[in-house]
């Protein structure tokens, strides 16, 4: 499977149809409707027979969560949702492994793909705000002479295109295979010439067109800019600023998971049998999709995001200014989407794919948060629909 079908947005960098689903294992079937709760304040004596009656319904994300275990194949599903009120459920479905039956962790450690994008799209609008980077100033500016291909010239592509995905780079991430890349440090600058390779996908600021590549430019000129890693960048002005306790940058040659986390599965090609993918080695995601983190977490970033306290209120505006990408709505800014919400208005976040494992979810602007996570990523358009009706049910119930 191309990388690009992992940490794409589905929607509008994937073709889907004709791919079979896989059954469900015994052993994940016996362990669907596992669900945790937390951080749930008890209700008072006089609502007790409201919460009774509420009790005896069945949980609409729970279903959500068993359905992509029973009918879509997911080793397992998790899920971080966070009401009005501030309170704060997490769900869990399948099993945590498949070769022991082991429980899905709640709230455990997954590796969040594309997500990581919307973490550099901060970092870069910071710089913005501190006058240290210019939105439509070129590549050029802060990489001189070092993106040059065919039909392709940093001095025409500005940083807003890059972290609005309307440069026109080619996508490094569809030249690559899992199984070749799954023990392999890359560089970014290897991921750069490996896209430098291919001709320019569309002349900049003329379509908009996901890539890869466009990230791991916008890390290189932090890098420039900051004098420091990236991953320092990230985890000094977001990780530690806002306590997000699970969330971090896999240091180099660093294959494992951390914390307690259901294991990751993935097929390669599409219709093949899951095979264990927990270890690898992400660096080929670099700036565009190495993180770790959990579904409390991510709810946790999109929630202060949107609140204000990770960028100036220039900056965050220009973040939610978007175009529109692929289809059902979807539209993107700077490192931020919007969807369309069955309950009406929209949600922001981002959403992420990388062999193993699939995140989706946000926010709204009135405080809901919801994020899902399954183990393996979708081969079928039902199972991908069924991942966003997860997030739709968490948000609008």
């Amino acid at each position: 499977m191309r990388a690009q079908t992992r940490q794409g947005l589905r929607s509008s960098t994937r073709q889907q149809g004709g791919r079979r689903r896989r059954a469900v294992s015994a052993a994940v079937a016996v362990a669907i409707g596992v669900m945790t709760l937390g951080a749930l304040a008890p209700p008072a004596a006089s609502d007790s027979a409201a919460s009774a009656a509420a009790a005896a319904r069945p949980d609409a994300v729970q279903q959500a969560l068993n359905t992509l275990v029973r009918d879509d194949g997911m080793p397992a599903a998790l899920a971080s949702v966070k009401d009005r009120d501030g309170r704060i459920r997490s769900y869990t479905a399948g099993v945590g492994d498949l070769t022991t039956g082991s429980k899905v962790p709640g709230d455990g450690q997954v590796r969040i793909g594309s997500n990581t994008k919307a973490f550099t799209a901060v970092v870069v609008l910071q710089l913005v705000g501190e006058g240290k980077i210019g939105l439509d100033a070129t590549v050029d500016t802060y990489l001189p002479g070092l993106v040059r291909g065919k039909g392709i010239d940093g001095r025409r592509i500005t940083v807003r295109q890059l972290l609005q995905h309307t440069s026109g780079l080619p996508d490094y991430g569809i030249h690559v295979d899992d199984d070749e890349i799954r023990n392999r440090y890359l560089e970014p600058r290897e991921l750069l010439d490996i896209a430098l390779r291919y001709k320019a996908d569309a002349a900049p600021g003329t379509t908009w067109g996901y890539s890869n590549t466009n990230y791991v430019l916008a890390g290189l000129i932090v890098q420039k800019v900051t004098g420091r890693p990236l991953a320092e960048e990230m985890d000094r002005r977001i990780i530690k600023r806002i306590g997000l306790r699970h969330t971090y940058f896999p240091t180099p040659g660093e294959m494992t998971i951390r914390e307690p986390h259901p294991h990751g599965y993935h097929r390669n090609p599409a219709n093949t049998p899951l095979r264990d993918f927990t270890e690898l080695d992400p660096s080929w995601g670099w700036a565009a999709g190495q993180l770790i983190s959990t579904n409390s977490d991510l709810n946790r970033f999109f929630t202060a995001l949107l609140a204000g306290r990770l960028l100036p209120a220039a900056q965050l505006a220009e973040m939610r200014t978007t175009v529109p990408a692929g289809t059902s709505g979807l539209r993107y800014g700077l490192g931020l989407t919007s969807r369309p919400l069955s309950c009406g208005g929209v949600y922001w976040g981002h959403g992420g794919d990388i062999a193993g494992y699939e995140t989706r979810g946000g926010v709204t602007d009135d405080g809901r948060a919801a994020n899902v996570a399954v183990t393996s990523i979708p081969t079928d358009e039902a199972a991908t629909q069924h991942v966003k009706d997860a997030v739709d049910r968490a948000l609008c119930g």
